[in-house]
């Protein structure tokens, strides 16, 4: 980015938060606020006391928020490898599931059952 893009970029992002704070300033809420929290300040000055203290108390025993419990992750047991030998052939699969296109093969050409007995 050019450097003066990058300096168009920052002075249109300062304008908005000029805007932005203009606007606040003339919030009479905002105002409320801030006169609260400075009338407050003063009494906490003059007592001596401090925000915790002030929190203390205002609310003795805090509500405690209950966080939902961590949901359980429930994880599948790996599946176990199953290895078919070819009694002719000597020709020998390796797979964890019945989607093999070597093993469909022989249960279409053999039957299921038969090639079920090559399972070692």
């Amino acid at each position: 980015m050019s450097k003066l893009a990058e300096f168009r970029r920052a002075e249109r992002e300062l304008q908005e938060q000029l805007a932005l704070l203009e606007k606040l300033q003339g919030d009479s809420g905002l105002k409320r606020e801030m006169e609260f929290e400075d009338k407050l300040k003063a009494l906490m000055a003059d007592y001596g006391v401090d925000l915790a203290k002030v929190v203390t108390i205002l609310d003795p025993q805090p509500v405690e928020i209950e966080s939902p419990a961590p949901a359980v992750v429930k994880t599948r047991r790996p599946r176990q490898v199953k290895v078919y030998v070819q009694p002719v052939t000597g020709k020998r699969i390796e797979t964890k599931g019945a989607n093999n296109a070597q093993l469909k093969a022989w249960k279409a050409e053999f039957g299921a059952e038969v090639v079920e007995g090559w399972r070692q």
